[in-house]
């Protein structure tokens, strides 16, 4: 099945109207004709099921006959991850982050962050495709960047995990997380947090995690969270 993305789309919605660019891709690209079948979300667990009913390189219409309400994730996971060095590296983030499933994304600046701006328009593109490779109907909300400061000062009622690799006394995340539940896990850069940016983020409720005995990159950290709290609500 191949997945297309129309988030103007609502389950009142009878026909789908694709942009200029995309109904070239359609058109041109895919050999897609009148009376082809066309599946296509809206990012918010809705699949529609539908026909082209009229199609060129400028204008693609698709007649919708069927629509489906996803299941959504049993929990909710917000990931706010520091910037890395290497874009590609965020970016495989993610990629894969979603793919695993994620809700909400917020890119961070912390003490060692060295990169201190993001293309939000490839970001989400990013996310665009790789819900739409995945076969997935949900796209995560991807946040402006924001201090870590200013992010941890946010009131939230999730439960709330930092994970480092600080001596400090920490548990287990797979042995922390409550199913079915709504969470918060933040991820450092390269060096990880600081010891003061640890001691704020503890006055802030924020509980002390471990992902493991092996010392992680940042970004692989953050697959390894977003996978071990799919794990638990399996």
């Amino acid at each position: 099945m191949q997945l297309f993305y129309l988030p103007e789309l609502s389950k009142s919605s009878k026909i789908a109207q694709f942009s200029k660019e995309e109904s070239k891709h359609i058109s041109k690209v895919l050999r897609k004709k009148i009376g082809d079948n066309i599946v296509i979300t809206n990012g918010k667990n809705f699949l529609f099921e539908g026909m082209v009913s009229q199609i060129s390189k400028n204008e693609c219409l698709v007649n919708i006959n069927n629509i489906k309400k996803r299941t959504p994730l049993p929990y909710s996971l917000h990931v706010g991850i520091s910037l890395l060095k290497s874009n590609e590296r965020f970016e495989w983030f993610l990629e894969k982050a979603n793919e695993i499933g994620v809700t909400e994304i917020t890119p961070l600046i912390c003490e060692r962050t060295e990169k201190k701006f993001i293309n939000e328009k490839r970001f989400n593109k990013i996310l665009i495709s790789s819900m739409k490779q995945s076969l997935k109907t949900f796209l995560p909300k991807l946040n402006p960047l924001k201090k870590l400061t200013d992010f941890v000062n946010m009131e939230s009622k999730n439960e709330l995990f930092i994970a480092h690799c600080n001596d400090s006394k920490k548990n287990l995340l797979i042995k922390s997380i409550k199913p079915n539940s709504s969470n918060t896990i933040l991820i450092g850069p390269e060096g990880d947090f600081t010891k003061k940016e640890i001691e704020i983020c503890n006055q802030n409720k924020f509980q002390n995690i471990s992902l493991g005995d092996t010392r992680l990159r940042a970004e692989t950290a953050g697959i390894v969270a977003c996978h071990t709290f799919s794990i638990v609500n399996l």
